[in-house]
């Protein structure tokens, strides 16, 4: 049996749903990158990290000249470290 009002009920919620797929809800979360390591380190395109020596921009009048030489060289991420900087960059430095 039909109720008067069913036709009414149903032509209203077929006016209220929405006839477009809404992608935000299909896609997962983003993944935050951490914001001091993006100003430390740098990706490099065979998957490790570089980075800049700390100790070498200013109280350098009693360091040594070859001190400061040795500071002011790159240094490289390498095993356990590398796995958790590409955790905290997911997406790869800027």
């Amino acid at each position: 049996m039909l109720l008067p009002f069913a036709g009414l009920f149903c032509g209203r919620l077929l006016a209220t749903t929405r006839t477009f797929a809404t992608t935000a809800l299909l896609q997962y979360p983003k993944l935050k990158s951490h914001s001091g390591t993006k100003k430390r380190f740098r990706s490099l395109g065979s998957g490790i990290f570089k980075r800049g020596k700390a100790g070498h921009k200013h109280k350098n009048v009693h360091k040594s000249s070859g001190r400061k030489n040795e500071l002011s060289q790159t240094a490289y991420s390498h095993g356990t470290q590398t796995a958790k900087l590409k955790k905290m960059l997911p997406y790869g430095s800027p």
